[in-house]
């Protein structure tokens, strides 16, 4: 797998979860430690464009932080005070950062351009809970995932003195951000949005590292993942074919499945 780099593991050997009982404590673990954090993100950004981002409870008031009170950033996402639902829904962002973490064992070990898929998630995820509740992708998460991202993998080329995959990595991201705002010039709301183009300079970069074959799988399982959902929905008639879809939480499936599928 291109994302852990050289490695003399038997094949296969770090593509398996830690199973034993101290691995899968460790897991829950890390996934709880950074879930306050995702969710503050969320919470903080998921605001209609043009507005202030949230700083305390829509419904009384009570500023919200990392130094409390803590109801608020727990998996029930509950104000303090009021008691009232604040942020992602309830277990949601804790859902996700323990798949993230079971993902960043799957993939490999600490090393190569694992570092820079830990830093995408970490950024990418309130990002994805974002879009999901107002429809936008805000430049605080994407930007950040996308500067992140291209760094530590220009780290890890120079760490194995291999510029090839952080060269191609540069040109897919590149070029996927501007297929996506192109798309947005050309055919406006009915094309993706510039947070979509600006998610995909990340995106391109991980999926380009892996290989340009990674880079067409990820765009394929995107969009198929699209059209079914979209196909259920107006099956269910909970949508019409005028409805827009948030594109941000396909892309993040597509990146990860891809990911998954080629290590």
């Amino acid at each position: 797998m291109a994302l852990t780099g050289p490695s003399t593991a038997a094949p296969g050997q770090h593509c398996q979860p830690d199973r034993s009982p101290a691995g899968r404590l460790s897991t829950v673990l890390a996934a709880l430690s950074v879930s306050p954090l995702l969710r503050l993100a969320a919470l903080r950004y998921a605001v209609p464009s043009g507005t202030e981002s949230r700083t305390g409870c829509d419904a009384c008031g009570e500023p919200i932080g990392l130094t409390g009170p803590w109801p608020a950033l727990a998996p029930v996402g509950r104000c303090g005070r009021c008691r009232a639902r604040v942020g992602p829904p309830p277990g949601t962002v804790e859902v996700a950062a323990l798949a993230a973490v079971v993902l960043l064992v799957l993939v490999g070990p600490a090393g190569g351009a694992l570092p820079a898929l830990a830093w995408w998630l970490g950024w990418t995820i309130p990002a994805v809970l974002v879009d999901l509740a107002v429809h936008r992708l805000p430049d605080r998460l994407t930007l950040p995932a996308a500067a992140g991202t291209w760094l530590l993998l220009g780290a890890a080329a120079l760490a194995y003195a291999e510029p090839a995959p952080w060269l191609r990595a540069v040109a897919a991201g590149t070029g996927l951000a501007l297929l996506f705002a192109t798309s947005t010039l050309l055919l406006g709301r009915r094309g993706f949005g510039l947070g979509d183009a600006k998610l995909a300079l990340s995106v391109g970069a991980l999926l380009g590292w892996c290989g340009w074959s990674v880079v067409v799988l990820g765009l394929l399982l995107a969009f198929g993942l699209s059209a079914l959902v979209s196909i259920g929905l107006l099956a269910a008639r909970r949508a019409r074919w005028s409805t827009h879809l948030p594109f941000g939480p396909f892309l993040l499936l597509g990146t990860v499945g891809a990911l998954l599928l080629v290590t």
